[in-house]
């Protein structure tokens, strides 16, 4: 059996909602009656009250079912945190469709792959983003219509019909959706292949809010203010912190480490939340008493080095929890503020269980590393699958037991310590960066024979991408020119900061290129760093 240790007093989730009402329309309308008027989301300027949510959410259902979306049917959106993004999402969850939240910074291959996978019938986009578009052939993939946020600057893609976002619907009754069905596929980027789409649950997400909630302490009186996008499962849970305990989420535009503490202020926040390398850019920044003008208690920091914990909280005073979860399932280990130990993420959750493991799923002593593996004891309380790839679900949810890919030890008091990844996959400002995604960018300019792409640290405790490329014979190709190659087919923050270019990549026996010994190998005299060159990646 698997050793667990509760980190409080065991939770009472049925005090919010019972197992089957733990869908999206059932909680907007009971909340609705029970906080009415007070603020459930704010954003863009624009607020909704708990008694607003339930008509919002019919009307852009209603929105939706008159352009011929049927619950099931997935809806792709490509948008920054703004009121339309909330319309969206709460619409296909009262109807019973399915949201699919691309990130915004997705460029060619991998926007086409995340496009085709999901079989997105609707696409929603914002004006602003439509060069994303560029180097996806629009034409082969399922869609069938575009709505625009804003009006488009030039003509909009004319191989598929679009057209500007249509106003709110009439209001429609709540579609069938169960706790159990899918309510957003969110895209998590491959480690030696194309991102998987993880299928979230409704129950998924009621059990992300309810732990999330509970570690920090949210209640009514709460102003949940994050600047991290929607488009990934923290913002996300964000919401559903707020719509279960009568708290209200703010969703600003983005991190701006200038503004972010007036924006703190300005939002009379009391909780807030932030990502790996965050922390260490507010730090570098002088003291300023703004860090100190702010009504904010606690943030969720996941990822952020032990170290940095004490000098942000004695600057800001604001206290930093630490923890573990990822797309595939849920909150699933911290402790409360009080009782953190630096370096560690915390003990296993009430209704989880962890285990580490050998490569053969066989448990490890205490203080030995292995690969965490989870499972969760509430139905549907993690994700159900990659979408449209049986084989990688399989993989990952072998001996039923979900493998995370991180390589941890747990301690013999419980807590468990961060090692490193075990796949290969590269972690940058918050983000994940698909090795193999960048190396498929890489392989197809002409002039580039084979590269790998792998992670080296950066100043910030947290990876940068390196790529090594063997050039074809002849070729004159430079870094600049990679880098401008790079910027229109991939995300900003995938492509790559250092590049060396080399004659040959290690390799085994079969032609396998040994990662390995390029991360050990690292930076060298010979590796150009474009941040030191200054080349500015565009945000397109």
């Amino acid at each position: 059996m698997a050793r667990e240790s509760l980190v409080h007093e065991p939770l009472d989730a049925g005090r919010f909602f019972a197992p089957g009402e733990r869908s999206v329309a059932v909680m907007l309308q009971a909340q609705a009656d029970k906080f009415g008027a007070r603020p459930l989301v704010q954003s863009g300027g624009k607020r909704w009250s708990f008694a607003d949510a339930p008509q919002l959410a019919a009307r852009a259902a209603g929105r939706l079912h008159e352009a011929g979306v049927r619950p099931g049917d997935r809806v792709a959106l490509i948008c920054e945190n703004r009121p339309e993004f909330i319309e969206v999402f709460l619409g296909t969850a009262w109807l019973g469709a399915i949201l699919v939240p691309i990130n915004t910074a997705s460029r060619g291959l991998q926007l086409r792959h995340i496009l085709e996978n999901s079989g997105a019938r609707l696409l929603v986009i914002e004006a602003a983003l439509l060069s994303a578009l560029e180097h996806v052939d629009l034409a082969t993939l399922p869609l069938q219509a575009i709505w625009i946020i804003d009006e488009p600057v030039g003509a909009p893609p004319s191989v598929v019909p679009a057209q500007v976002l249509p106003p709110l619907g009439e209001a429609i009754a709540a579609g069938p959706a169960r706790p159990s069905d899918t309510l957003a596929i969110l895209y998590t980027s491959g480690t030696t292949g194309p991102s998987k789409g993880v299928c979230c649950p409704h129950a998924q997400f009621f059990w992300w809010g309810v732990n999330t909630a509970h570690l920090l302490g949210v209640g009514e009186s709460d102003v949940l203010c994050t600047t991290l996008p929607l488009f990934h499962t923290n913002a996300l849970n964000t919401f559903f912190q707020a719509m279960l305990t009568g708290a209200t989420a703010s969703f600003e535009s983005r991190f701006s480490a200038s503004a972010f503490w007036t924006t703190l202020a300005e939002r009379q926040a009391t909780v807030t939340y932030l990502l790996g390398a965050m922390v260490p850019i507010l730090l570098s920044r002088d003291p300023h008493p703004d860090e100190q003008r702010h009504s904010t208690r606690i943030a969720l920091a996941p990822g952020v080095p032990g170290h940095f914990h004490a000098e942000f909280t004695q600057r800001t005073g604001i206290g930093l929890l630490d923890g573990y979860g990822s797309t595939e399932t849920n909150f699933v280990i911290g402790t409360p503020l009080g009782e953190q130990k630096p370096g560690t993420m915390g003990r296993i959750f009430e209704g989880f269980a962890a285990r580490v493991v050998d490569d053969d799923d066989n448990e490890v002593p205490d203080g030995t590393p292995g690969e965490l593996i989870l499972r969760a004891e509430a139905p549907f309380a993690f994700g159900t699958g990659y979408f449209g790839t049986p084989e990688k679900t399989v993989e990952a949810w072998r001996n039923l037991w979900f493998h995370s890919g991180d390589r941890v030890i747990r301690e013999p008091d419980g807590y468990f310590r961060f090692v490193d990844r075990l796949k290969d996959a590269i972690r940058r400002r918050g983000e994940n960066v698909s090795s193999f995604e960048v190396e498929q960018v890489l392989l197809s300019h002409p002039e580039i024979a084979t590269a790998a792409a792998f992670p080296v640290r950066s100043e910030l405790a947290e990876d940068e991408v390196m790529a090594a490329i063997v050039l074809q014979a002849g070729s004159t190709l430079d870094a600049v020119a990679v880098i401008r190659f790079c910027e229109t087919r991939m995300p900003y923050f995938a492509v790559p900061r250092f590049l060396e270019f080399v004659d040959t990549l290690p390799a085994t026996e079969n032609g396998k290129i040994q990662k390995y010994k390029l991360r050990e190998r690292g930076i060298t005299d010979q590796t150009w760093d474009r941040e030191a060159a200054g080349i500015t990646v565009r945000r397109r």
